[in-house]
Order: structure tokens, then sequence, then C-alpha cells
């Protein structure tokens, strides 16, 4: 089935973006639909955090969310077997100058869970080496094909189980660090810190790493537009990380805040963020 799945997505990549994109909304569509989990999960965290909103606005951002979603599963393909011309075309860099401003430090480029974090990820390596960490797929195949995709223009893929140590040694060597840490990653090395005013088990790496290897922080949001994507880079975090890792961590959850209140639907609602809770309080989900 796996087999089959691929070829698709290979024969997929074929098709205009923008018809992908029509495809991919439909897709998203039907999971609100018959995808109960997902979507309960979606409405659960939008409850949380955006607590303002109607019944009927939840629905609707959580629709135009999952449509989002799907429209980024279709897409995966582009991104692992499209030509470097076409994906040079479909996502656009903003501020790029910005990576150059590195004085000689490690770098990290701190993304985030957006639906345009896979296309981001690969525009990004086509420009220099990078390095990554990923979930392995449970799938064997499906496992080797999404590193042959992710890491065919020279991204090195370090699996999370083996954890930000190995991290350390291409870092300091100057290769820039592609980090997403704004996951609920459970209670291990993770704090509690407001996320929408809600408490959060967020990890503390990104404070951490910037700390032990002297980098600089440079955030990058990648977003969805109507014609393709594009990869914006921030300015360069000052006075960061400090000596209190928990005013770190917040200026993160703070910073996330701020970009995600731009394009709302984008963001990885269906992930359940607020899993781990702090002792003695219920789940959520």
């Amino acid at each position: 089935m796996t087999h089959i799945t691929l070829f698709i997505m290979w024969l997929l990549h074929w098709l205009p973006l923008p018809v992908l994109a029509f495809f991919g909304r439909g897709l998203g569509w039907a999971f609100y639909v018959l995808v109960r989990e997902r979507r309960q999960s979606t409405l659960t965290n939008l409850g949380l955090c955006f607590p303002q909103l109607s019944p009927a606005e939840k629905s609707t951002l959580a629709k135009r969310h999952l449509m989002a979603i799907g429209r980024s599963l279709l897409e995966l393909g582009v991104w692992w077997w499209a030509s470097p011309e076409r994906i040079r075309r479909l996502v656009a860099i903003e501020h790029a100058e910005r990576l150059a401003v590195r004085d000689g430090r490690p770098l990290i480029l701190f993304a985030s869970h957006f639906a345009g974090l896979e296309a981001g990820g690969i525009r990004l390596s086509m420009e220099f080496e990078m390095v990554t960490v990923y979930a392995q797929a449970k799938d064997p195949v499906f496992e080797r094909a999404m590193r042959s995709g992710c890491e065919r223009f020279g991204t090195e893929l370090i699996s999370r189980r083996e954890g930000l140590k190995k991290v350390l040694r291409p870092l300091r060597a100057g290769i820039p660090f592609y980090y997403f840490p704004d996951m609920d990653y459970g209670r291990k090395e993770s704090i509690f810190v407001p996320f929408f005013g809600v408490p959060a088990a967020t990890i503390t790496g990104l404070s951490r790493l910037a700390k032990v290897t002297g980098a600089t922080v440079l955030p990058v949001i990648t977003r969805m537009t109507n014609n393709g994507y594009v990869v914006s880079i921030g300015e360069p975090w000052e006075q960061f990380p400090t000596d209190d890792v928990v005013a770190d961590t917040r200026r993160m959850n703070a910073f996330l805040e701020t970009e995600i209140m731009k394009s709302p639907e984008q963001y990885f609602w269906l992930h359940k963020r607020f899993k781990t809770r702090p002792p003695g309080e219920k789940g959520v989900y």
C-alpha cells in the first residue's frame, strides 16, 4: 500500500500547484468531516487559545486549518521530487540577506510548525547545508522515501530519538540547525510556560543550545500563499539567550503567538499541544 501511495504522490507532483492546492483543500475538508479525532483536537486547541470565538467561528477556522494541512500533504511530492528550478519559482525567500549576518557564529534557524514547514526546509537547503531533527516514520518504505526527498539537497536528518547532543558537532562546525521546538514533546526537559494564556509543556532546547554553542538565533516562518510559499527570515534575536531559561522560553512562545495571529489557519492546531498537563490538572482531549 505504501508503494502505491508514494507512486500517487509522485504522479501528483507533476500537476500545477494551483491544481494541487485545490484538491488538497478538498482533502482537508474531508479530514474535517471524517477524521473525528483530529477535528476534535483542532477544535479543543482553538477553544483554549481563542476563547472569544463562537462555536461557528471555531468551526470555520478549524476547517480552514485542515484544508491548509490537506494542501500541504498533497504538495509533499513537489518538495521531494520537483526540479530545483521549479522549487525556486514556487518558494520565495524574504530577507535572505539576514542569513549572512552571522559573524562566524553557529546559526540556529528557529522554525515552527506552520503548514509550510516542509516547503521552507527544502527551499533553504538549496542555499546551504543544514541539519534538522525529525520524527522517524513507522513504515520503513515511507521512511526511506521521506529521507531521500528531504536530504536530496544536503540536509542531514537526525532522529529525535538520538537527541540534541548529536546536533552539537555540526552546529559548532558552522552548519545551520533548522529547529522547530514548539510542539508538546512530553514532560522530559520541558517546563510549563503560557501559550495563548494556557500552560503548555515547552522544551527549553532553543535557549540551552544557543547558550552552549553561542549561536545566533534567526526566526524562520514559512507561509502558504495562493501561488506558492514565502519563507520569511526574521531579525537576529538580540539579548538571547539570557541566564533565565524560563524567560527565554516564554519569549519563544510569545513570538510564536504574534506570528500565528498573522495567519492562524496555517498553524498546526491538529497537534495535541496541551496533552501534557501540570501535576494534578486533568487532560483536555
